[in-house]
């Protein structure tokens, strides 16, 4: 098997991972291609919160949460393995421990972390493991990373409450990974803004048609 296969559904260990780079060995972009705001934000700006998630091919949920209001940067890379600073074809391997993940910089003025996780239930499915739809791995797992105490509490309480639906429908148990934020490792930047920069590219997300209840 090649260690670049696409396929691996089991969780590599931190002794087992790929040893990665003490340093990020690619340029990126100063300007999100969309949003025209900085692409590399190491601290949100002063009343703003960074949220994090995985949710399937990071192209395609970037595009999600750029086109939100309240959105003021979007980026995509790796959360949630050993691996420092992998590169796409490593995480791919199976053998970093990363998930695709889209880190989204947002004004809670405008937008509520509460509607970022119902938008992230409502785009993909969460019930499936190691894969979403088609594409199946380990970096394609579905991941909550919070990054204060209240994105805990609301991730946590929107997760049951959507998750008490899904039992409802019969739809499966929800296997999303919550915890708090890991380092995350910007990806490589042809994956920034993907979709801005190949409208006819690969979309995997859509209404999953199970929608928050209206007392959510």
């Amino acid at each position: 098997m090649s260690i670049f296969s696409r396929h691996t559904t089991e969780l590599v260990s931190p002794d087992q991972a790929l040893p990665g780079r003490s340093e990020r060995n690619f340029r990126l972009a100063d300007k999100h291609k969309v949003l025209g705001t900085p692409l590399v934000t190491d601290e949100a700006p002063e009343g703003f919160e960074v949220a994090l998630f995985g949710l399937g091919c990071f192209w395609g949920a970037e595009e999600i949460y750029w086109q939100m209001p309240g959105v003021w940067s979007t980026s995509v890379g790796y959360a949630g393995g050993s691996t420092p600073n992998p590169s796409y074809e490593e995480v791919c391997s199976g053998r970093t421990a990363h998930t695709e993940a889209v880190r989204i910089v947002f004004d809670p003025s405008k937008v509520s972390y509460a509607d970022l996780v119902k938008r992230f239930f409502e785009v993909h499915d969460p019930t499936q493991g190691m894969r979403q739809g088609n594409d199946v791995g380990t970096q394609y797992r579905s991941a909550i990373y919070y990054t204060t105490p209240e994105q805990e509490q609301t991730a946590r309480e929107l997760t049951k409450v959507y998750g008490d639906e899904l039992k409802r429908r019969r739809l499966g148990d929800i296997t999303t990974e919550i915890r708090e934020v890991p380092t995350y490792y910007y990806a490589e930047d042809q994956h920034q803004q993907y979709l801005a920069k190949n409208p006819f590219g690969y979309r995997c997300h859509a209404n999953t048609g199970v929608m928050f209840p209206e007392t959510a």
